[in-house]
């Protein structure tokens, strides 16, 4: 038996822009025993819903829960609405404002002549509406078509949930394609996994099953093959496939094996529908070769403008080494020098070779030479980051805002989309990138349509770190191609000379390691250990780091699981470094308990909120009732959080080295065990050494690092820009 709730909703306590309610509804009946004590009282309900008022009556179907902190709610799965019954509730409804221009007057008119039967005889037969004095044509129309559009959103709505669509679900089919929702369903209920971002392939493809699709199934097969080319793209990097591959794919995605003409026959269509591109027997998806075209296209224009010269530049670098007290070196000069003269240029370094010092350089020779205020610097030059830790950064070495390429872009996470666009771009005259090897192929394309085709780009960035999250290896392919203008910086600053870790990196990124390079000095530390103790040697050193302020110490590990993974490190860490105290409020939340003063990541970009992937803060408070909040500090910006984006953010005493690329350190912890597998590779380590400023701790089996170093499998990524660029367009 279905438990049910019938009632009024009276008001939210909580609401998102998702359509997740907490609110009150007064019940006035129910078939279950259990919630017989809440008729005639007001009962706390949860769920996703399309539209609540307080006029309508309604079915809530459900569970009553225990909530460990609020008592007993009503959790909503599916719902609908009562059509009102008795003349007074028909009159109230019709008064409610949803149709302009009815006042208590004319509703009470409208019922008095049509009686029970009102709601039904204005959708079905609305001119007998023209038999009732004062009532308009016009009141008509919107009579007729307003409680059509009512009366079609609930259905519709009913109709997904009965297809195995959540409420939450429906509501984003619904109010996408509004009335023709039924019939793109019915047509190929495919499209929605290329329409609605937060709809994903395995939940529509077991719902076309249950409709009685076919495993084997044209549009199946096509879906497919689009999960498994974007599947593949995302946890590879790569930007294109061959045949064989999707052929012995697809079968695991089918659950049933499918001829080599329906593999064709489907391949034939997604390329007349222009959702995947083959070319030389690659089979790229369409975005994907689009956006590699686009960046080539653009970079190579830029490369091939005219020089901008300035008599006045070697004069200007010299003033500004007068000015900042610095003496560059030629390869420094060289890169300040070409940033000015060229429209594109890659600025490429490992640690200690002076890149942000290069930065701060380029921002004021531009400034000078083209005579131009700070503020009007600002609105000519964008300073860009992947993260907003790397912006951060830029911001405190170049003294100038900086900011995420995904904000510069305006992105909108609801439509997944751009807003600073090819059809909307940006005024700015130049751009400088750092951090630029974690750029992915995409995001660099959507910046080239947001910037208008003439506009400078620098690129700053190590091609020896991790590559980008998505797809691609972009700055490795354009520095590879040696089509482009290219400064390689070798040649150590001053602070980096004498650095141990500076050194190590450089041997990492060689391949090779000198166990002797260890615990020479204090900058650089190897404690060698079995993995059980492990943590106890974190937790020692880190007590003795306690008062360092949480942006200048880090522990980085590979991966979240096992024994010495970033969980379990932050079980133990959180004990030193904010221990249990009465004074602060906690809040557990699945297996974590968090506390007001904890370190914490945010794990997902929130644009509204100006907080992005990757950002650390401190939790500030920590509200337990009448609702639960936790509000965190990202310097100085407090951020609320309820519970529907409690999983937007966990605890940062340790973190990953993915998520630290970007940032710097004074003090990291890296622990550098066998048991992380396959997570050991160069790449990983390399970076994960580079966050470190003043001080490193490896912690593990050098064995292991060994491993590490040793291993680069997983730079191979296929990608066809550097052939572009060598070879042409084919």
């Amino acid at each position: 038996m279905v438990t049910y709730i019938k009632g009024q909703f009276r008001r939210s306590i909580y609401q998102n822009a998702s359509g997740y309610i907490i609110g009150l509804f007064k019940v006035q009946d129910t078939n279950d025993e259990k919630l017989a004590d809440y008729l005639d009282r007001t009962i706390t309900f949860t769920g996703y819903f399309h539209e609540l008022n307080d006029m309508d009556t309604y079915m809530f179907y459900g569970k009553l829960v225990k909530h460990e902190k609020y008592g007993e709610q009503f959790q909503v799965e599916n719902y609908e609405r009562c059509k009102p019954e008795e003349k007074d509730s028909i009159i109230e409804f019709l008064t409610s404002g949803l149709f302009k221009g009815i006042g208590e007057k004319k509703a009470k008119n409208i019922v008095d002549v049509l009686g029970k039967d009102t709601l039904k005889i204005i959708l079905e037969n609305p001119e007998n509406l023209l038999l009732i004095p004062s009532i308009t044509k016009a009141n008509v129309d919107t009579l007729h078509n307003k409680l059509k559009e009512y009366e079609a959103s609930y259905e519709m709505i009913l109709f997904l949930g009965n297809l195995g669509f959540s409420t939450k679900d429906s509501m984003l089919v619904y109010n996408y394609y509004k009335e023709q929702t039924k019939r793109v369903i019915e047509s190929d209920i495919y499209q929605l996994i290329y329409d609605i971002i937060d709809i994903n392939f395995k939940k529509i493809d077991q719902i076309a099953l249950n409709m009685g699709i076919k495993k084997d199934d044209n549009i199946r097969i096509k879906a497919s093959l689009i999960y498994i080319m974007t599947e593949v793209s995302n946890t590879y990097g790569h930007s294109y496939y061959y045949k064989e591959e999707l052929l012995s794919l697809l079968p695991r995605v089918l659950g049933v094996a499918t001829s080599q003409t329906d593999f064709d026959h489907a391949i034939e269509e997604l390329v007349i529908d222009s959702r995947i591109v083959i070319k030389e027997e690659k089979y790229y998806l369409k975005d994907m070769y689009d956006s590699e075209i686009l960046i080539v296209k653009r970079l190579r224009l830029l490369e091939n403008n005219p020089i901008n010269s300035n008599k006045l530049i070697n004069d200007k670098i010299k003033d500004l080494e007068d000015f900042y007290e610095i003496t560059y070196n030629e390869e420094q000069k060289q890169a300040i020098k070409e940033s000015y003269e060229k429209d594109f240029l890659i600025i490429t370094g490992g640690p200690g070779t002076g890149k942000t010092t290069i930065m701060k350089g380029i921002t004021e020779l531009f400034r000078q030479l083209d005579k131009l205020s700070y503020e009007r610097l600002q609105e000519k030059v964008a300073l860009l980051a992947p993260t907003g830790r790397a912006a951060k950064r830029m911001t405190e070495t170049t003294g100038l805002r900086a900011s995420t390429i995904h904000r510069f872009l305006k992105w909108q996470r609801d439509t997944n989309k751009f807003q600073v666009n090819e059809y909307n771009k940006s005024r700015v005259e130049f751009v400088i990138i750092d951090e630029a090897s974690m750029i992915d192929t995409y995001l660099m394309a959507s910046l080239l349509k947001g910037i208008s085709a003439n506009c400078k780009i620098v690129m700053v960035g190590d091609d020896h770190q991790l590559p980008s999250v998505g797809p691609g290896q972009l700055l490795h392919d354009l520095i590879e191609s040696e089509k482009l203008s290219v400064v390689k910086l070798k040649e150590l600053y001053r602070q980096g000379k004498d650095s141990n870790i500076i050194s190590l990196a450089y041997d990492v990124r060689n391949g090779e390691v000198q166990p002797q390079i260890f615990n020479k000095d204090e900058d650089l530390t190897f404690i060698n250990c079995p993995s059980e103790q492990v943590i106890p040697n974190i937790m020692e050193i880190s007590t003795t780091y306690k008062d360092l302020s949480y942006k200048n110490f880090q522990i980085l590990a590979p991966m979240y699981k096992t024994y010495t993974g970033i969980d379990e490190i932050n079980n133990h860490i959180q004990s030193i470094f904010n221990p249990k105290d009465n004074s602060k409020k906690e809040l557990r939340i699945g297996e974590v308990i968090f506390r007001e003063q904890d370190k914490v990541i945010q794990l997902t970009n929130m644009p509204d909120d100006n907080v992005y992937n990757g950002d650390i803060g401190i939790i500030d408070r920590i509200v337990t009732s009448p609702k639960k909040e936790i509000h965190i500090d990202f310097d100085g910006n407090i951020v609320k959080y309820t519970p529907t984006n409690f999983n937007c953010f966990r605890l940062a005493y340790a973190i990953s080295i993915h998520k630290a690329q970007g940032s710097e350190f004074d003090v990291v912890i890296m622990p550098v065990v066998k048991n992380y597998g396959k997570m050991l590779y160069r790449k990983l380590i390399y970076t994960g050494i580079t966050r470190s400023k003043k001080q490193l701790f490896l912690i593990g089996d050098l064995s292991a690092l060994n491993i590490a170093v040793d291993n680069t499998s997983t730079d191979i990524r296929r990608t066809t820009i550097k052939d572009f660029l060598i070879n042409g367009i084919k």
